[in-house]
């Protein structure tokens, strides 16, 4: 398995970003293997420092570099760490320039900073609702002049013979999209695979992924998402919408483009990770807006990845962004289909109005709707369990470009032919009457006047497909038709979902949901012929689609909002929510959520809200990395650029510490300062010799360290001559001198609270008397997140 850290990333592109991890250079967060270490027992388990923990592969030192002591590949497991991945700085960095800075700042001076916030959510929610509407009407016309094509040629070989023309052509077709769409995302950019949504999760996290909100790769999502649905393949254009928002969000708060290397010299204070961070969260909720009409369910959506760092007005620029974004896609969806100001079709996905009159429910119906929460559970663990093990298969053995677009290629085909060979051996035939509205209904063997009703699902945007089996008439699709869909759909999609291609996995999960969910009314109704209970399936349809969704996601919260809004319906918020929290206490029994999965898979250092429920046993001096390095108040530049061209260690973040003078006493912490901070001190030459020497000197500010964010050359870059190597640098100016610190019997929850509730990226362990003996980073404390059994196995090997 050569190379399988870069198999296993979501971008197999180098990134600048990369080069500097965390300062833990094993995979599962442990230090350099040293010659010292000592065996215990058969060689499984390795005692490190204080610490023990698990070998998860025996050979894992059998290719060690014998000068360094660490081993060049390491395989790939869902328990270890990736070091291409490091935090981001979510705390404000108080040092003497960003006080000065804000005292300066008049009270006007924030208002007007408050004003460019509103502004800049306004444009983040205006350009997501274009893109969306861009995405929907390229979508439309595609799929559109695609079933168009087929249909006809269907309709013409069915009275002359020679149906498998139209078989290739609805391949040949399909391919023809998913390879112009694949080739994008594999070739040119990996990142822009799939929905993105884990992705921003690890974003709101904390976790920097390289090239994740770049231009090229929103350029890359657009149309990539375009290409997979208009392909026919089993996906959504939905999710990708969040990713979307998220990108468009952090490129207008930044105003510039680092992609085009244009700077237009805007929006300049917001140019550090915490304010970032903010104007993301205002884009992943716009696009889930767009996505679904459903302005609450994103504001929710955001505050469940980040409800950390939320506050008040944040709130509201949020909510205002989700607003601006429905209303700017209802508003220009409306000139496109000749209505202006009809403001019907606030989302991607219009799920059709529920009346209350014709699909009221009862009380005694919620336990069925709660057993119903239970089967999504099921389903959605099993759907995830599958698709982990396809994700593991993909990792070893489909990581090639070349093989990526043609697995997309046989999914496409795939599809095309289940598709058509479900319809063609169906017979179920349904009436076409006037209150039926199938925009590309199919005869084929049917009498005259009659539809093929597998193809209203199979031959159609599955979209439409949801929305179909909402709202079509009782009577519309008979049991077994639903019973083969649900099948055949459940593993195409499941297939579908990690292909090289941008895609959603909410309406997949929503279709096959609403095939099941239906098929449970129709049975039902069949139970009790007389009783009006059970008329309307399409209540079941909505449930079930709740269901599916919620036990492959896991989402509880913004979901429930989202399926209300979507549905236009608040009777519903009950039975939803309760079919929700069932599901995903059911799915989480037997296998985590998707994204959790995917995130896992990629080794990021995620976070969870809590520490783990059995972790008391542990204290700061445990998951702590030491030693740590450190610096002076008032260090040589050689010392500083020896620490940072080390690429045995990778550091980020540097203790400062300050000896009294003349006495014997230990160094004691006095600040701390960033690996990028110190490059752009190196990059101008902030010496103290120098300053002494040329008295006009221009002072360096905050908007020096704002011009090279967010891509802080490499140390590689910065030339350091022999003699400036003997010169010294004080960094008492620019260094954080009240960072957070902890004492080292401080107990992993504590610590946990502290590391997550604040946003950190460093947090200092100290002794009684101020001294520094560890450092705790968001690796040393995401290994100790293993999973369900994780801990368990942690505290065997420690005993």
């Amino acid at each position: 398995m050569a190379n399988i850290t870069k198999k296993v990333s979501w971008s197999s592109r180098g990134d600048d970003s990369a080069l500097t991890g965390e300062g833990t250079p094993l995979l599962n967060g442990t230090e350099i293997p040293k010659p010292s270490r000592q065996l215990s027992g058969s060689g499984s388990v390795f005692r490190i420092g204080r610490f023990s923990t698990v070998d998860l592969e025996d050979d894992i030192t059998s290719e060690e570099d014998p000068i360094r002591g660490r081993p060049k590949e390491i395989p790939h497991n869902e328990k270890l760490l990736s070091l291409k991945y490091e935090s981001l700085d979510y705390d404000n960095i108080e040092n003497q320039l960003f006080l000065e800075e804000e005292r300066r700042m008049s009270h006007m001076g924030f208002r007007c900073l408050e004003i460019s916030r509103w502004v800049i959510c306004g444009l983040i929610g205006i350009l997501t609702g274009l893109i969306a509407c861009f995405i929907d009407i390229m979508v439309e016309k595609l799929a559109g002049y695609k079933y168009q094509v087929i249909k006809e040629n269907i309709e013409k070989f069915t009275e002359v013979g020679g149906l498998s023309i139209s078989l290739i052509l609805w391949a040949v077709l399909n391919c023809a999209f998913v390879l112009v769409g694949g080739i994008m995302v594999a070739f040119f950019e990996p990142i822009a695979a799939g929905s993105g949504i884990p992705q921003i999760k690890c974003y709101l996290n904390g976790v920097k992924i390289p090239r994740v909100v770049r231009l090229k790769t929103l350029v890359v999502k657009v149309f990539g998402v375009i290409c997979s649905v208009a392909g026919g393949l089993a996906v959504g254009k939905e999710g990708p919408m969040i990713h979307s928002g998220a990108v468009v969000a952090a490129g207008v708060s930044q105003g510039r483009s680092t992609s085009l290397k244009r700077d237009f010299k805007m929006f300049e204070y917001f140019r550090r990770d915490t304010e970032k961070r903010d104007f993301v969260s205002a884009g992943a909720a716009a696009g889930v807006s767009a996505a679904f009409g459903a302005p609450v369910g994103g504001v929710l959506f955001s505050l469940e990845e980040g409800a950390s760092f939320w506050n008040q007005m944040l709130t509201w620029r949020i909510f205002f962004a989700s607003m601006i974004s429905t209303f700017t896609l209802n508003f220009f969806l409306s000139i496109y289909h000749g209505k202006p100001g009809d403001l019907s079709n606030p989302g991607l996905i219009n799920f059709g109005r529920f009346e209350s009159d014709s699909v009221a429910y009862y009380y005694y119906e919620i336990p069925l709707f709660m057993c119903m929460g239970a089967l999504g559970g099921l389903l959605g663990a099993l759907f995830n369990s599958l698709n982990y093990w396809l994700t593991i298969f993909r990792i070893r053995y489909v990581h090639r470009p070349c093989l990526q677009v043609i697995e997309a290629l046989l999914v496409a085909a795939v599809t095309a032919a289940v598709s058509f060979t479900m319809i063609y051996f169906s017979n179920d035939c349904q009436p076409l009457g006037p209150e039926h509205n199938e925009e590309y209904p199919l005869q084929l063997f049917c009498a005259d006047g009659e539809y093929n009703s597998m193809a209203t699902a199979f031959f159609n945007t599955p979209e439409r497909s949801v929305r179909s089996l909402f709202h079509n008439q009782p009577g519309s699709y008979n049991p077994l038709t639903l019973g083969l869909f649900t099948l055949t759909y459940f593993f195409l999609a499941c297939w579908t979902y990690g292909l090289a291609v941008s895609a959603g996995v909410f309406i997949p999960s929503l279709l096959i949901g609403a095939a099941w969910g239906r098929l449970c009314g129709i049975l039902l109704a069949s139970f009790t012929p007389t009783s009006p209970i059970w008329a309307d399936p399409g209540k079941y349809a909505l449930i079930g689609a709740a269901a599916q969704l919620g036990g492959i996601v896991r989402m509880t919260l913004s979901l429930t909002v989202i399926m209300v809004e979507a549905t236009g319906n608040v009777t519903y918020g009950l039975p939803i929510m309760l079919v929700l929290m069932i599901a995903k206490i059911v799915g989480d029994y037997f296998e985590e959520g998707l994204y959790d999965i995917h995130i896992k898979l990629q080794s990021v250092p995620f976070l969870h809200w809590e520490a783990p429920a059995t972790s008391h046993w542990l204290t700061a001096r445990e998951v702590m990395s030491s030693p740590v390095t450190c610096f002076n108040r008032i260090e040589k530049v050689g010392t500083i650029v020896d620490v940072l061209s080390n690429t045995s260690t990778n550091h980020n973040g540097f203790p400062v510490v300050v000896q009294v003078l003349d006495s014997d006493e230990p160094a004691k912490l006095c600040g701390l300062i960033l690996r990028s901070q110190l490059i752009v001190l190196l990059k101008h030459k902030v010496f103290v010799e120098l300053a002494r020497s040329r008295l006009s000197q221009r002072k360096l500010q905050l908007k020096d360290f704002r011009d090279a964010y967010p891509r802080f050359p490499p140390i590689q870059s910065i030339h350091v001559s022999q003699d400036e190597r003997e010169c010294m640098m004080d960094l008492t100016e620019f260094m954080n001198p009240t960072p957070y610190t902890v004492p080292q019997d401080t107990s992993l929850p504590r610590v946990f609270k502290l590391f997550r509730a604040l946003g950190l990226r460093h947090l200092v362990v100290a002794d009684d008397v101020n001294r520094v003996i560890g450092l705790v980073t968001r690796k040393d404390l995401a290994r100790y997140h293993l999973g369900k059994h994780g801990l368990e196995e942690l505290q065997l090997a420690q005993t």
